[in-house]
Parts: C-alpha cells; structure tokens; sequence
C-alpha cells in the first residue's frame, strides 16, 4: 500500500469554526465528499459548499438533543475499515459503509464551559462523546485515514493535498494522530479534574495533568538539556497567560524566576517592587511610590540584581521605567505598563516585557506537581501564612513597627529557599540568606547582606541594625537566632515547634529581643 492516501470523503464536524469554510471550500474543489452534522452542515451550506448531513447518510436521525448523531456504524466502521483488509471490505460493502478519509473535528468547550463559571449540569452537556469516540477510531486507523483536531493543522493538510495529488503522507497522518490522542487525553484529563473538585476530592484514586505547548526553547536550565514550555487551564494571571510587549524569546530560566518574582510581589497589597535572582528574592521592598518601592529593593543587593527579573504589583509607570532602564535585566513583569513606560523600555530591545493584567491570588487553592524518579508528588499551594494569630514568646513585646516588619519578613520568607533567614527594616529587605544546609549560615549569609548593603549606599553601620529577622522554619538551636541578634537585629518571627523552643526564648530574653511564634513553617524546596 502507498504511504499517500487520497482524501474522497470527509468528515467535518467542528464547535471552532474559524477556518471551517475556507478549509471546506479547498477540500469541495479537490472533488472531495463532506459529510458533516449540525452547525458545522448548516455553515457549509449557507456558504455554498455541497455537504451531505450525517443523518442523511446514516439513515438514521440525530436523537436525545444531538447526543447521538456519529455514533453509528456507518461512521465509525467508515473510520475504522482497514482498507486492503477482504474481510473489512466485504462487510463494509454488505452494509453500505463507505471509507472516511479524513476527519476534521473540534471538541465541544467544555474548559471553556468550565472556566467561565458555567453550572454544573452546563458542564456536563458540554462533555463532548461522539467527537472522542471519531478521533480515536480515525486515529487508530492513520495508516488510511487523516485527522485533524486543531484549527492550525488545516493549511498543513492543505498544503500535503496539494503537494500529494489530493492526498497525504503516512508521515503527517501519524504526526496528527499523535496530536488527536493528546488532544483527547488532555481533554479527558480536564473533565476528571473537574468533576474531582465537583465531589470535593483533592487527590483521587487516578490523577491526570495536561498542557498545551506555548514554546519550545532552545535548551533547560543548561544548554545540553531540552525544554519547553506548556500552559494548562488554570485561570492564574502570571507568566503563562501574560502578554510579551517586547525582548527576546523568554528562556525556561526567565520562566522560572518570573513566575517566582511575580508569586511573591503579588502578596502585598501595598506599592511593591520585587527582584529576583535564581527564583530567590534578593530584593523586595514596599514604598510611598512605585519608584521609591524599586530603588529600595534594588539597594538591598545591588550587585545581584545586575541580570534579575523585576516584579510590579501596581501598574508600570514612566517615572519607574526610566530607572530600570539604567540597569541591565532580564524580565520585567507587571500587571499593567502604561504608554509612556513601553516607549522608554522600547530602546532596550532584548528586555522582556510582560504584561499580565491581573494578579495571582496567593490565597487560592491549587495543585503544585514535582517529578520524582517514577512518579509525581503533589501538594496543594502555600496559601496561607501564619496559623492563627501571632503568639509573643518572649518577655519583650515587638512594636508597632516590628510587628509590621516581621510580617512582611515573613512573607517574604515564604518564597525564599529553605533554609531561609529575612532580615526587614521599615518596609524593605536588607539581608537575604537562602537555600543553605544550615539555618545558622543562612543568618550569617544575611547578615553578610545587610553590612554590604550599607557599605554601597555609604553607610558606615550595618542595615541589620534595628531590623527584623524572619525565619521560615523554627530555629533547631539558638545560634541562629543569636546570630541574628549579633547583626543588630531587634525583633524575630518564627512558626516555633522545636523541642528546643524554651532554649531559644531563652536566648531571645537575654539577648532583649522580642519574638513571636507564627504556628505555620514555610520551608520551600
């Protein structure tokens, strides 16, 4: 049998129908039959395309509201006939089952339906069964049979006809089967997922994650690793549903670190202005003006931030983007850049812009995946930062303003490396110590921060001085925290739970720091 296959008799049965007519009118001037159902026959029709109803050609009604229309042997043994095969061809001819060559068919938009709210009984008329049930019997049977499900692919089979005298490769036939069956696992993969949250189970007895390819990269994390990139149908403002004003192509690393850059800048409701290096914040700052909140963070690790990625919690403002235009960086991301701000970052050509229009709410449910060897862990969000109140351990109660500070320190904890040390003072970070085998040396890295942070902006004393320090995890052992306390730290938030607590507070007491407990351990991997 030759690998090209001519295309006689089509199937076109579509919800999408961008392209439909265009694509049908090319395949009605190669001679080809089209059957065709409901909205999709009436379109072609009016158009003035020759299109045969499947009822007409089943000899058999559509029933149950449209429910039932392809699921009928004359369809499905049209699909799946092996051609060549006497037997599949003698019975076909017994029956009167002509061959399909080539299916064409979109899903019912039962995501769509899904994620505008849609009621529950909405969703599940939008549960497509016929479209499934043609693609997977056209895709089994690619060695005679061209599929289609993406609107994209119809130049591409377009183009094959022409190429073919009306017919396609084995080679494409099998490239789009393999897309048809991705394309009805990631479908199924949608409806199990919601029907799970519908019977309130987080983690059922068979899980499922799908995604769509939004970018192949030229490499990982390091150039001799492959990469891409592929969005799924969570509704979250962020790196994969934000729009790129202008740079280069975003790098699986850029992808990373943004997505961790905008996470954390997305949890203060006040002006905010996050930097981030590796995926860990090296700056982070709140401010009277979107301005003065960037210059504070960026002073915080002048050095790190050379090559980082910005995070804007407010709209992009001109006055801002002049200042990020004196510094060489990878990504800047907002929920919004105003006109005169993309005129002043158009000069830099390589910068990549993003605009997200929205923030992610860092108090949603959600699924976070890893991969192990063999398997997945999954893990819900870290929605929530402290358990219930805050519990003052120690004889000294914090001020006002400490109190204010250890909370920002915390959150910023929240998405720093484990083991994480925050040092804060008046709204901004002054010391970052993240990802080290020991919290002791988190402490010192950050307190190291701290006294070159003053030295670059002329400061003779440290900028621990008279700071907070935030832990993410409880201290093991009190030389953590009288590290903390020997920077010049005042004050210090933890979730507390070690067995050694009333040696800490101790520590705490005799040091005249104030501490409080959070109850709740933010430890990041």
């Amino acid at each position: 049998m030759s690998s090209v296959m001519p295309i006689r008799r089509a199937l076109l049965s579509v919800s999408d129908k961008t392209g439909l007519i265009e694509f049908a009118r090319f395949l009605a001037s190669k001679g080809v039959e089209i059957l065709s159902t409901g909205g999709s026959a009436k379109a072609m029709a009016a158009a003035g395309i020759p299109v045969t109803e499947v009822a007409d050609y089943t000899g058999f009604p559509e029933m149950l509201d449209g429910r039932v229309k392809t699921l009928h042997p004359k369809v499905h043994g049209g699909l799946l006939g092996i051609r060549g095969n006497a037997v599949h061809e003698a019975a076909m001819a017994e029956h009167q089952i002509q061959p399909i060559d080539l299916l064409v068919v979109n899903l019912y938009p039962f995501e769509a339906t899904v994620a505008k709210g849609a009621a529950f009984d909405d969703c599940i008329e939008n549960i497509d069964i016929g479209g499934p049930a043609m693609i997977r019997a056209a895709s089994k049977n690619h060695d005679a049979v061209t599929v289609v499900v993406d609107v994209e692919d119809y130049a591409v089979v377009q183009a094959e006809m022409e190429a073919n005298n009306g017919g396609t490769t084995l080679a494409l036939r099998r490239r789009l089967a393999a897309t048809a069956y991705a394309r009805t696992g990631a479908y199924d993969a949608a409806i199990s997922t919601w029907f799970a949250e519908q019977l309130g189970e987080t983690f059922p007895r068979r899980i499922t994650f799908a995604g769509e390819l939004r970018q192949e990269m030229r490499y990982g994390e390091n150039p001799h690793q492959v990469a891409a990139f592929y969005a799924n149908a969570e509704a979250r403002p962020g790196v994969a549903s934000a729009e790129q004003l202008q740079g280069k192509e975003l790098s699986y690393n850029n992808l990373n670190d943004t997505d961790a850059a905008f996470e954390l800048v997305a949890e203060f409701q006040d002006t905010a202005c996050v930097i981030v290096k590796h995926a860990n914040p090296c700056g982070v700052a709140l401010g009277g003006s979107q301005k003065e909140a960037y210059l504070r963070a960026y002073s915080c690790d002048t050095e790190s931030a050379f090559g980082g990625i910005v995070a804007f919690n407010q709209p992009l403002t001109g006055e801002t983007a002049e200042e990020l235009a004196k510094l060489f960086l990878e990504v800047i991301i907002a929920p919004e850049i105003t006109d005169d701000a993309r005129a002043i970052l158009g000069t830099k050509k390589n910068l990549r812009v993003l605009r997200t229009g929205g923030l992610p709410n860092p108090q949603s449910s959600g699924l976070l995946v890893k991969t192990l060897a063999g398997g997945l862990l999954v893990q819900g969000r870290d929605n929530r930062l402290i358990a219930d109140e805050l519990k003052v351990v120690t004889r000294r109660q914090p001020t006002a303003q400490e109190l204010k500070d250890m909370m920002f320190a915390f959150t910023v904890g929240k998405h720093v490396k484990s083991n994480a040390i925050v040092y804060v003072r008046n709204g901004m970070t002054v010391g970052v110590g993240a990802g080290q085998m020991s919290r002791v040396n988190s402490s010192r890295i950050a307190a190291f921060r701290a006294e070159q942070a003053a030295k670059t902006a002329g400061d003779a004393e440290s900028w621990a001085k008279g700071s907070v320090v935030a832990s993410d995890a409880f201290f093991p052992f009190a030389d953590g925290l009288l590290a903390a306390a020997e920077a010049g730290a005042t004050a210090v938030i933890q979730p507390g739970g070690s067995v050694r607590d009333e040696e800490v507070i101790k520590a705490a007491d005799e040091a005249g720091l104030a501490m409080v407990f959070t109850g709740m351990r933010h430890f990041r991997h």
